[in-house]
């Protein structure tokens, strides 16, 4: 039973058109990131973040399970400084924008409330969840 398995499981991969196996993922690169200024205190994942931030972004901590989007201050003289606010994002795909780009909710008399993000030239988005 066991090497019937082993043996169907190889002759699906076999009969995978070549490249298929490593899609989107060997294209783009495992750790995305980029500056932003946010104007406007704005609430994400929980935390109030305002000013210059950097996005950051592993495939390797998603693929884990880990916190995959981290939100760091920063300061453009010395680059990314102390982590504000890490979580676990939710991915959905859409048409790749030609910059860095924010969804967000504003609550009547309450902060913007940031729901998506989305890296430029990339056709996923990462869902930001509610706290």
């Amino acid at each position: 039973m066991r090497s019937r398995i082993i043996v169907g499981s190889l002759l699906l991969v076999a009969s995978l058109p070549i490249g298929a196996a490593v899609s989107r993922s060997a294209a783009a690169p495992a750790v995305k990131w980029a500056v932003v200024n946010l104007a406007d205190a704005t609430r994400i994942a929980g935390v109030f973040v305002s000013g210059p931030v950097v996005f950051v972004h592993d495939d390797a901590k998603m693929a884990a399970g880990q916190p995959c989007t981290s939100v760091h201050r920063y300061d453009p003289a010395k680059g990314a400084g102390e982590e504000i606010v890490a979580f676990h994002c939710t991915p959905r795909w859409g048409k790749a924008p030609q910059k860095f780009t924010t969804a967000t909710n504003r609550q009547p008399n309450g902060p913007p409330v940031m729901t998506e993000y989305q890296f430029a030239g990339d056709e996923e988005a990462h869902i930001v969840p509610i706290r």
